[in-house]
């Protein structure tokens, strides 16, 4: 297969989108802290101090989801420049870390997704022994 400029350029909407799905959960994580410290502040609880613990590995997973997509997406534009001045060998290599950067990336993210889903579980098993 020939590489291509359109090829890595067709990356870029991907993985900004993804980088903006990503700060969207970084934003909303970071709220749901504040809220449960002010709430642990007032009636310290096992389940709050587990939600904590849960919210500490998303944002290791976060950080780190940002970051691999950035190498993606820095990598894609190394790409480029590197068909631009016609290193075609190494300009499929470099294309092709992008694209594992970006599977890592949308694979943590995927992990992340299954710990928040843990994490409204918590949530419901709390609600479920109030009543």
């Amino acid at each position: 297969m020939t590489l291509t400029m359109s090829i890595p350029a067709l990356l870029f909407p991907a993985i900004s989108l993804t980088m903006l799905a990503y700060n969207a959960r970084y934003l909303a994580i970071a709220g749901l802290i504040r809220q449960l410290y002010e709430e642990y502040l007032n009636t310290p609880s096992n389940n709050t101090v587990l939600q904590i613990r849960n919210l500490r590995k998303r944002l290791w997973l976060i950080r780190n989801m940002q970051a691999i997509a950035i190498v993606s997406f820095l990598t894609s534009v190394i790409t480029m420049f590197l068909l631009y001045v016609e290193e075609n060998g190494l300009a499929n290599i470099i294309f092709g870390i992008s694209l594992l950067a970006l599977m890592i990336s949308l694979l943590l993210s995927f992990v992340e997704v299954q710990i928040s889903t843990k994490a409204l579980s918590i949530r419901l098993d709390k609600i479920e022994e109030n009543n």
